[in-house]
């Protein structure tokens, strides 16, 4: 059960105004406990509530050079947010992790130059508090989507967060992910849908669409698409971007690279700069029929 309380002191007496009884297992990410959609804001650029939002950038900060040409051909695209991993969680601790604290200050230079709020992920309670201040809107990846302890931590600092479903994670047990961040008092929370893992093999994991209508449904929090992690290919990231837009999303995160061939991470499913504006044209159009609008 959920409760919604006006205290009000009349003969030293508590007046309980409205009860909602709420049978699902997360309760302030559920629609019946607010119902107006969330809208997250950060400096002037929103997602959700009709606003779409647009991540973009490279899946690692390799370089001052990197990252600023790219925060600049995103932004001539459309984009109003600047993605780019200065800690990386990988499957192989022989693959290349991040620059780290030189990848943040280099995210930094990009939005410097750029004006761009900057998205990216961290994997520690202790790199939350250390780097807080560098960072627009906090990621949660993936692999952490059951860090409790990250989760908490995210949710007292009053920061915007975007958490990534996890790889075998069902729609409940993402919401009640997101309900550990909201439960700690921070209910600017983006949801990300970026694919789970499936027997299909031809991709890198399976993108699940429904979640969209599914989670409109259920929860006010907006949530987005990352067509590039559930695909794993460039190829299929404009088909998937449309269909995410078509399906109600409220944003899209997608990996640009000025030099794929040459990245040092996920490379095979990164955009050009030239290909995600081709992307972009499209998905602005569409986004406009859907009533979204975009920037």
């Amino acid at each position: 059960m959920a409760v919604a309380m006006n205290m009000n002191w009349k003969e030293d007496q508590e007046v309980i105004e409205i009860i909602k009884r709420i049978k699902e297992p997360f309760k302030m990410t559920n629609r019946a406990f607010k119902a107006e959609d969330t809208c997250v804001t950060v400096d002037g650029r929103s997602i959700g509530n009709g606003h779409f939002g647009i991540i973009a950038g490279p899946c690692s900060v390799e370089s001052r050079s990197q990252i600023v040409d790219v925060a600049k051909a995103i932004e001539l695209s459309g984009a109003n947010f600047l993605r780019g991993g200065a800690f990386k969680p990988r499957t192989s601790p022989y693959d290349f992790q991040g620059l780290r604290s030189e990848g943040l200050a280099l995210l930094r230079a990009a939005k410097k130059a750029t004006g761009l709020p900057i998205v990216t992920e961290v994997m520690a309670v202790k790199t939350l508090e250390d780097h807080a201040d560098d960072i627009d809107i906090i990621q949660i990846g993936a692999r952490n989507m059951q860090n409790f302890d990250l989760l908490k931590a995210a949710g007292q600092l009053r920061k915007p967060v975007l958490l990534k479903r996890g790889m075998s994670a069902t729609i409940e047990e993402f919401l009640m992910a997101a309900e550990y961040i909201l439960s700690e008092g921070n209910d600017q929370v983006i949801l990300c849908e970026r694919g789970i893992r499936t027997f299909e093999k031809y991709t890198r994991n399976t993108l699940d669409l429904s979640a969209i209508p599914v989670i409109k449904r259920y929860s006010h929090l907006p949530i987005i698409i990352d067509p590039s992690h559930a695909t794993g290919d460039s190829r299929y990231v404009e088909s998937m971007a449309l269909a995410a837009v078509a399906a109600g999303a409220d944003g899209l995160m997608i990996e640009v690279h000025n030099n794929p061939e040459t990245a040092l991470s996920d490379g095979k499913q990164s955009l050009t700069p030239v290909q995600f504006n081709a992307v972009m044209e499209k998905v602005t159009q569409l986004a406009k029929i859907m009533g979204k609008t975009v920037g």
